[in-house]
């Protein structure tokens, strides 16, 4: 299926998805209520049939965080990358652990290095640093006086 096909074909089942004409994958953005519905449908509807997600990561925007999930379809070999933005005061975002396995882990570390909270996740804790470790490292606001460089 091509970019153009895929494109099409989600919106006919979701005629509100917001797309992005940049780069190599077509680019999609749901809002987070709509996530794991979305989601849900990616893996299991027939015509798209995303069965693994490679990658998971979260972008610092200063006036919010996204969520960026990298999909790929390897019955019909497309790709989907979904976008959600999240309130950097409270992000929150239901948990895909159990649509693709491979979340588990890349949530929790995407909660260690930025504090996005994923709802209905496991075994939420951080995976890379120690327990008393403060604040989200990842974040453009975090602040290290002992390892900081400054340039």
């Amino acid at each position: 299926m091509t970019k153009e096909e895929l494109k099409e074909s989600l919106l006919r089942v979701y005629p509100e998805m917001v797309f992005e004409e940049t780069g190599e994958w077509l680019n999609v953005s749901v809002e987070p209520s709509a996530f794991l519905s979305v989601a849900k449908d990616l893996r299991s509807r027939d015509e798209w049939e995303f069965d693994y997600l490679f990658c998971l990561t979260c972008v610092d925007w200063k006036t919010h965080l996204s969520m960026v999930y990298f999909l790929r379809s390897f019955k019909h070999r497309h790709m989907l990358t979904v976008k959600v933005k999240l309130d950097r005061n409270n992000p929150e975002i239901e948990s895909v652990n159990q649509i693709w396995r491979t979340a588990e882990l890349n949530e929790r570390e995407v909660y260690d290095l930025f504090g996005v909270k994923f709802l209905h996740h496991p075994d939420l804790r951080r995976i890379l640093l120690t327990d008393d470790w403060e604040g989200w490292p990842l974040r453009k606001d975090y602040e290290d006086p002992v390892n900081i460089i400054k340039l």
